[in-house]
């Protein structure tokens, strides 16, 4: 028997899944410090560290991995925050994801896969002089 989820709580949600996506960091903190998972996915498997880090947030990366958020959570396709910042080139983002302990060798494809399939050499280099 399956529930209906709270409207209210599927409102605000949606709002901090957007506070993700477009990088307001002050206000991700503030709702993760108020007792939003850190962790909270939405309905594929996407994290809020994974839709900041795709959109290119590196703030709003480091304030949730400092509440901590799991910087290796693959989403329903096995896809991690890192091999999507590599993926978009987020150079600042792939810094910060690392520096919150992010393995290159996790998820399917990995970030240092994705680097290769797509030619990102440069970014390669990121994962050996951590």
């Amino acid at each position: 028997m399956s529930e209906t989820p709270d409207p209210e709580v599927v409102e605000l949600a949606s709002k901090v899944f957007d506070l993700a996506r477009t990088g307001d960091a002050a206000a991700l903190a503030a709702y993760v410090d108020a007792g939003v998972p850190a962790n909270l996915t939405n309905d594929r498997g996407d994290s809020l560290v994974m839709l900041a880090a795709y959109h290119g947030h590196a703030a709003a990366v480091t304030a949730l991995l400092e509440r901590g958020a799991d910087a290796d959570r693959a989403n329903d396709r096995g896809q991690t925050p890192l091999a999507g910042a590599v993926f978009k080139g987020e150079e600042a983002v792939i810094r910060a994801l690392l520096a919150g302990g992010a393995n290159p060798e996790s998820g399917t494809p990995s970030a240092v896969d994705t680097a290769r399939m797509f030619g990102k050499t440069e970014l390669l280099e990121l994962f050996t002089t951590r």
